[in-house]
């Protein structure tokens, strides 16, 4: 259990699961109301292909339905805070990458508008990265891949394992770390239990 007493719950999106391009939306605005009554804590819309046209308004109509929910989960945009500003989403996802942003950068873009301080998820693959992740100021670390890393269902890379995910908990200090990888339900108590204070995924909220 993490110091808030449960597990967070991170859901990231991945609309290339659903083979009819024309279902597509409707299919994650369906996932996107049931994560809202599930009271998912946090989504990442993470739709690398679409164009910020379609991305905003994706983003919009889900920001809709968890307000229309009591705002318990929060959305959360991959890699494009122009687009995550413009929805008047809740944050930004980062990747580790020296090239991209950092958090003081988003929250700075953030106050530069009406919209409340952004909270920044930031992705890690090594203590050094988690290490850098926290110094950035990073509000949400996701560690991984744990078990294995999947493109298309296909395995590509092994996981690092349960004592590499405790050695990233142990190097984050206050800073919450998401599992990320393969978790499932049978895992995600596993996780938690090397230090986890909650668990991220794709196929886990699908």
């Amino acid at each position: 259990m993490n110091r808030l007493g449960r597990v967070i719950r991170y859901a990231i999106t991945d609309s290339s699961r659903f083979r009819d391009e024309t279902t597509r939306h409707a299919e994650l605005i369906a996932h996107a109301r049931r994560w809202a009554s599930q009271k998912i804590d946090f989504v990442q819309l993470r739709e690398k292909t679409l164009e910020a046209g379609e991305l905003l308004a994706l983003a919009e109509a889900m920001l809709a339905i968890f307000q229309e929910q009591g705002g318990h989960t929060k959305l959360l945009i991959n890699g494009r805070t122009d687009v995550a500003i413009a929805a008047k989403a809740d944050g930004v996802h980062l990747t580790s990458q020296r090239e991209s942003l950092t958090p003081a950068q988003v929250r700075q873009l953030y106050a530069q508008t009406t919209l409340r301080e952004s909270i920044v998820s930031t992705s890690c693959h090594s203590l050094a990265e988690v290490a850098r992740a926290c110094s950035l100021g990073a509000d949400l670390i996701l560690f991984g891949p744990v078990f294995e890393k999947r493109v298309e269902d296909r395995v590509v890379a092994a996981g690092v394992g349960l004592e590499a995910l405790q050695h990233a908990c142990r190097s984050a200090g206050e800073t919450p770390v998401l599992a990320l990888g393969g978790i499932t339900e049978e895992t995600a108590s596993a996780c938690v239990e090397a230090g986890a204070a909650g668990v991220a995924g794709i196929r886990l909220f699908f």
